[in-house]
Formats: C-alpha cells, sequence, structure tokens
C-alpha cells in the first residue's frame, strides 16, 4: 500500500496535499482498498465553504457508501470532473488522477492535527 510522505493524512481516510494557499484532497490508498470499486463520486459545488471534519461528499462502491470529511477548513475552487465519468480513478490512482477536489484554504491551525504519513500508517495497522 502507497503512503506518500508529502502528503498528510486524517484518521477519516483522506489525504491532503498543500502547494501555497491551495489544497487538493482525496481519499487514501488504504480507504480505497477498503470500499472496493469506486462506482459514484458525489462532490460538492465550487465555492462552498467547509469546516474541518464536516462532509463534503461521498463515494459510493460496489459494497457501500462512505462520507468524505473535510480534513482542514477551506472552500472549494475545483472539483474533478474526470471522477463523474470514471470513478474509478480513485481505485487506480488515489493520489494522481484520482484527487477528488481542491480548496482554497482559509486557515492552517487544523494542519497539525493531521498525520504524517508514518503516523497514519500507525493509525490504520492498530
Amino acid at each position: 500500500m502507497n503512503f506518500p510522505e508529502d502528503l498528510k493524512y486524517s484518521k477519516e481516510h483522506v489525504w491532503l496535499r498543500i502547494n501555497n494557499n491551495v489544497g487538493t484532497i482525496g481519499i487514501t490508498d488504504f480507504a480505497q482498498s477498503e470500499l472496493g470499486e469506486m462506482v459514484y463520486v458525489d462532490l460538492p459545488n465550487v465555492g462552498v465553504s467547509f469546516e474541518e471534519n464536516q462532509v463534503f461528499g461521498s463515494a459510493e462502491a460496489l459494497k457501500t457508501v462512505s462520507d468524505l470529511f473535510m480534513p482542514i477548513q477551506g472552500k472549494v475552487i475545483e472539483t474533478n470532473k474526470k471522477l463523474l465519468q470514471t470513478p474509478t480513478l480513485i481505485n487506480n490512482d488515489p493520489y494522481g488522477e484520482g484527487w477528488m477536489l481542491k480548496i482554497e484554504l482559509t486557515t492552517l491551525a487544523e494542519f497539525e492535527n493531521l498525520f504524517t504519513a508514518e503516523q497514519y500508517k500507525r493509525n490504520i495497522n492498530q
């Protein structure tokens, strides 16, 4: 299983990559493997703001539906439109083509609450 070192991770199995004031968000390799083959992803509209740990959408797999929780406060500036046609991008490339949304960060206060790759690995192996 893959856990890139340049990302931060939430206990709800969402990853975050920060570049300047923009955060890219998706679900982890662990999460997609637990959910199974993705069949649908419900993502928010551009312009909607979220607080940390607020539900921002859902991921529907063949066997279950899972809520998606925002790892950090921000406003949606882009969603991955490719996921509407090909939700399995999440299964095939969760940290690349399977990204879900980009947010404009409003604060970095919650950043310290997120796990490093090593901490996340320990968390899922408990």
